[in-house]
């Protein structure tokens, strides 16, 4: 394990600076149409009919047994609602969209390939932005339309920095534009480092079409408990309000690395598997996984030919 003293450049940008991420390969829809918040409404898990321009919200959209298609995040831009969400959920949003729309004003269009997003990863974020990001909210999701260098963008509030949305033809500039305000380009990995260690689930990597939001910790995040019905709420406001999760997802401190989807086994019985795998710094190699609730924090588990004490989360 390193120490602070040996961290990596692109650890110390991420960790006390301002590191950057390409994650243009993001799917990303964009919904018009005078009903498109009430449509969206009855489809995802967070109250979209509460948000108002320049907010957003983290969503999950769920089977009618209330196990997870894919999460999203929902920014209202005044004249459209901006989604993105992960690349392997793309296609089930984009289809759910299509299918349940009908009858609705709403309309669907393509933003994956027309938008790029640079992602900053760092306590410096905002300050490398300088005049750019004066009105940009402090709340996660909270995104504002500006620019930056003479390019237009549009700011959105992270847990770990900001993130920017951008033209795609202008992406390679906007890149080149952050490095030389000091941005250091950093490898995904080293960014997931952080996601990892702060415990915060992603689809595709830590969670799947077997996932219920409240075994993945997401209640908080990601659940209105008020607003009206959705697809897959009585199975989530069941779970929550009258039964226990199977899962809950933990931390992993493991012996040595092992890749994501290792078999997890407590006395002989598997518990779970492997999600998102980390080198952190300060905890040496980490994880994420979904596992049985018999496997409490404190409990050690074999994972492959390692070893990992279950914790809570974050690290």
């Amino acid at each position: 394990m390193s120490t602070t003293g040996q961290l990596s450049e692109q650890e110390r940008a991420v960790r006390a600076g301002a590191g950057l991420v390409d994650r243009s390969e993001r799917g990303k829809l964009a919904l018009t149409g005078g009903e498109a918040k009430r449509f969206l409404q009855g489809q995802v898990t967070q109250d979209v009919e509460a948000l108002e321009p320049g907010s957003g919200a983290y969503a999950a959209f769920l089977t009618n047994k209330g196990k997870m298609l894919g999460d999203l995040r929902i920014l209202d831009a005044g004249d459209e609602l901006l989604l993105d969400t992960e690349r392997v959920a793309l296609q089930a949003l984009f289809t759910m969209i299509r299918r349940y729309s009908l009858g609705f004003d709403v309309e669907l269009h393509r933003r994956t390939l027309e938008r790029g997003l640079l992602s900053l990863v760092g306590p410096e974020s905002r300050a490398l932005l300088g005049d750019a990001a004066a009105s940009l909210g402090t709340a996660e999701h909270d995104h504002v339309a500006a620019e930056l260098d003479g390019i237009p963008l549009r700011l959105v509030a992270t847990w770990a920095g900001v993130d920017l949305i951008v033209e795609s033809g202008r992406t390679a500039e906007l890149a080149a534009a952050l490095a030389a305000r000091g941005a250091t380009p950093v490898d995904e990995e080293v960014a997931e480092a952080l996601r990892v260690e702060a415990g915060r689930p992603r689809y595709g990597v830590d969670l799947d079409d077997a996932t219920i939001p409240q075994e993945a910790g997401l209640n908080e995040r990601a659940v209105s408990f008020t607003k009206g019905c959705y697809v897959g709420q009585e199975t989530v406001a069941r779970l929550f309000y009258k039964g226990k999760p199977n899962r809950h997802l933990r931390g992993l401190r493991l012996s040595e690395p092992v890749a994501p989807g290792t078999e997890l086994t407590l006395d002989g019985r598997r518990v779970g598997a492997v999600g998102g795998v980390a080198r952190s710094p300060r905890h040496g190699p980490i994880a994420l996984a979904l596992v049985r609730r018999e496997a409490e924090p404190g409990a050690t588990v074999q994972a492959g030919a390692a070893t990992a004490e279950v914790v809570e989360l974050p690290f």
